[in-house]
């Protein structure tokens, strides 16, 4: 598949094509995606923004140029003292296709690194010569106000112009906690919001964390994704007991929704509000009990994205798909095509016991009695994207 190049979040020529639980597939223009929608259905999205989590900097025991990529949340989110999983490249950037960088000069335990306003600490190694956890030396909200000033978006080869912020913001974005866009939520304009109410879908959200997409190493990819904080609201837990108990579809925008809710929903008491750590995988081998469809980008055989799809549709409709998405000169990556697929017979969750609206009652009283935590982040300014 080719990649797409300029960093447009909704251009006039995205196509989607839809894959329904037959298996069959139907090509749409992408901005028409809610015709494939029903009346009850609930739509969910990550509204999590994203870090200019790329940061620039010294080895200072060497004095060699260094990049790290932050790519996990080691600390709690907002907390003191920041603590990361970080990639490390030697001298470059990213102009440099990510599998050629050049590898970081050896990091120990203990070494101080420097990244402009920030210092870090290499707290440990984990078990890979680029793959380090770090600690920073400013605490909240200085850190973010520095991170702001010095960092910049994770960038990849093939956008060739420098992204700024605003280009990996989704229009729906809040809190800063993603590494990367939940790119699957470019889709989302604001009209398509007060679409989805005339058409009486739903719309909820969560906050996932979601980290990198690539390394740049093949060992260190098969590791993709690492766990990923997220935090899932009483009114979105309300919102899928709604749809459900009307015999609507949970519809995940991005992946990092599907593994949200899906590490939420298998845990002692279910589907409830507060946050989480989502530790799992999602593939063939997993039975969507939450999620009835997903969109997403269009992703190559291989990646950690496309396993996900594997809990969807079988091994065949996913060889199908490829093959349409290449012949059709589908673009992939995070300014690409999008894809809607929705579950199979064998993992759909629209088969699960509807839940009681007692439970649901209880699960927004709960959300009403705690509060709303959200961390303030002062972050890059700039205009905002036209939706």
């Amino acid at each position: 598949m080719i990649a797409a190049g300029h960093p447009v979040q909704r251009p006039a020529y995205a196509r989607l094509l839809v894959i329904d639980a037959d298996g069959r597939a139907t090509a749409s223009p992408r901005a028409r995606w809610l015709d494939f929608l029903e009346s009850g259905d609930v739509v969910v999205a990550n509204d999590a923004a994203t870090l200019p989590a790329s940061l620039a900097g010294l080895h200072a025991p060497s004095g060699r140029p260094i990049e790290a990529r932050l790519a996990a949340w080691r600390s709690p989110v907002g907390g003191s003292n920041p603590t990361f999983d970080a990639i490390v490249f030697g001298a470059g950037d990213y102009r440099t296709p990510t599998e050629d960088r050049p590898p970081p000069p050896r990091l120990e335990t203990g070494d101080a690194l420097v990244f402009g306003p920030l210092g870090a600490t290499v707290m440990a190694r984990l078990e890979h010569p680029r793959f380090v956890r770090l600690r920073f030396d400013a605490t909240a909200p200085r850190f973010f106000e520095r991170l702001a000033r010095h960092g910049r978006p994770v960038q990849y080869a093939h956008v060739m112009q420098p992204l700024a912020m605003w280009d990996a913001w989704t229009s729906i974005a809040a809190t800063p906690v993603a590494f990367e866009p939940p790119s699957a939520g470019f889709v989302i304009a604001w009209r398509d919001v007060a679409s989805m109410r005339a058409r009486r879908i739903g719309f909820a959200t969560i906050t996932h964390a979601g980290g990198l997409s690539s390394t740049g190493d093949a060992t260190l990819d098969r590791r993709l994704p690492l766990d990923e904080w997220y935090r899932l609201p009483a009114s979105t837990v309300a919102a899928i007991a709604r749809a459900r108990n009307g015999g609507g579809r949970v519809i995940a925008v991005g992946t990092t929704v599907v593994r949200a809710l899906e590490h939420a929903a298998s845990r002692r008491r279910g589907l409830r509000q507060g946050e989480g750590m989502a530790t799992q995988r999602i593939d063939a081998r997993t039975r969507l009990s939450t999620v009835d469809a997903i969109v997403t980008g269009t992703h190559e055989p291989g990646s950690s994205h496309h396993e996900l799809l594997r809990a969807f549709a079988s091994d065949a409709v996913l060889a199908k798909v490829a093959g349409t998405l290449e012949r059709d000169a589908f673009l992939t990556h995070e300014f690409g095509d999008s894809m809607l697929v929705f579950a199979d017979a064998r993992t759909s969750a629209a088969r699960r016991p509807p839940v009681t609206s007692s439970d649901a009652r209880a699960q927004f009283t709960q959300r009403v009695a705690s509060g709303i935590s959200a961390t303030c982040v002062r972050a890059h300014g700039g205009r905002a994207q036209a939706a």
